[in-house]
């Protein structure tokens, strides 16, 4: 059979063939589905849809960019989250956390072969229940999550954190250093530690919301979310909050520091909630999700900013949540969340593009 010229190819063959240069683990029938582009959108071409139903976020690579490890409900009996991987391409997913409590924050340590997740399973089979909420707030609850480390298959499951408050939001740098969020001393801060649990150290000290944190590529720094209380009032509103576990998240801005916590400072000045920050490769630039451009505060699009907080853009522009952006390590492709398309009006699931400056 002769081959094709290139300029006859499909817009599936392009898409293997953009994955195949992203090291995507790529079959030769990707499970995606390739999604129109927006001229709105000028950064994101050739979207490819990954996952179909249910409720997928916090979607991230292995180091080397073959497979992503993700949190998924409702889907496959599954009530709620557990840690699910995939191929680069949607094909293969399968689960890896214990099936057993809520489980959040799946991330690859360096080499690929184990993996780092938060989870209530040591409390029971039972997924903990949501707390009440409180009219007129929205609120996220705080589980008592613990931090395990597993092989990548799931197995040999082992515990890292053993404070009976909220340990989660484990991310990882290159040379295995987990960086998290924990209430352990009575406020939400983020700590280091070594990938056996040793050597835990506070970055953080100031009154309120410090969370979500991710190394820059070379480890120099660490981009979060902060919400700090600037009144007596809010301090109270906050810490009662916090003590019922729960944290209302709807005003935040995105901070960085130097891997070991100092020199801490504000990047973002926007209304609303500012959050799931991501450096850009090039350690310049961060991109984050933010509702301050909706008056009702429901819809949140990805931008872009300089980490001194200058040169602001918008990446997407649709009426649907998008959220959890991941670049690539050559700065080429984008993972992200999304509700885009989505066949229920609140299914999120993960997107893969590639990206255009």
């Amino acid at each position: 059979m002769k081959p094709r010229p290139f300029a006859l190819l499909t817009p599936l063959a392009l898409s293997v063939a953009a994955a195949v240069t992203a090291g995507a683990c790529v079959s030769p029938d990707p499970a995606w589905v390739v999604r129109p582009d927006n001229p709105g959108e000028p950064n994101l071409v050739n979207i490819r849809q990954l996952t179909f139903g249910g409720d997928n976020a916090e979607a991230y690579w292995s180091w080397d960019e073959q497979r992503i490890i993700y949190q998924m409900r409702g889907r496959k009996g599954v009530p709620a989250d557990q840690i699910f991987i995939m191929d680069g391409d949607g094909n293969g997913e399968h689960m890896v956390s214990t099936g057993k409590g809520r489980t959040t924050c799946g991330y690859y340590l360096p080499g690929d072969e184990e993996l780092v997740y938060a989870s209530t399973h040591h409390m029971g089979d039972a997924a903990p229940p949501v707390p009440p909420k409180t009219p007129g707030k929205y609120t996220w609850p705080l589980f008592d999550y613990d931090i395990y480390r597993a092989n990548a298959d799931g197995s040999d499951v082992r515990l890292l954190t053993r404070s009976p408050v909220y340990d989660a939001e484990p991310t990882v740098s290159a040379d295995g250093k987990i960086v998290f969020t924990s209430a352990r001393d009575g406020d939400l801060e983020i700590y280091t530690m070594d990938s056996d649990g040793s050597n835990v150290t506070r970055l953080t000290h100031t009154r309120g919301y410090d969370g979500g944190p991710f190394f820059s590529r070379d480890g120099s720094m660490i981009v979060y979310r902060a919400n700090h209380p600037e009144t007596e009032q809010e301090y109270r509103e906050y810490k009662d909050l916090l003590d019922s576990g729960r944290i209302q998240p709807t005003s935040m801005e995105v901070w960085v520091m130097d891997a070991d916590g100092s020199n801490q400072r504000q990047v973002t000045d926007l209304p609303g909630a500012n959050w799931a920050p991501y450096f850009h490769p090039d350690g310049k630039r961060i991109i984050f999700a933010s509702n301050h451009a909706d008056p009702s505060g429901r819809n949140f699009d990805l931008y872009m900013v300089n980490i001194d907080g200058t040169g602001l853009v918008q990446i997407t522009n649709t009426p649907e949540f998008d959220a959890f952006p991941m670049f690539s390590k050559d700065g080429k492709h984008i993972l992200w969340c999304s509700n885009r398309f989505a066949e229920n009006p609140r299914d999120t699931n993960i997107f893969l593009a590639d990206w255009v400056e």
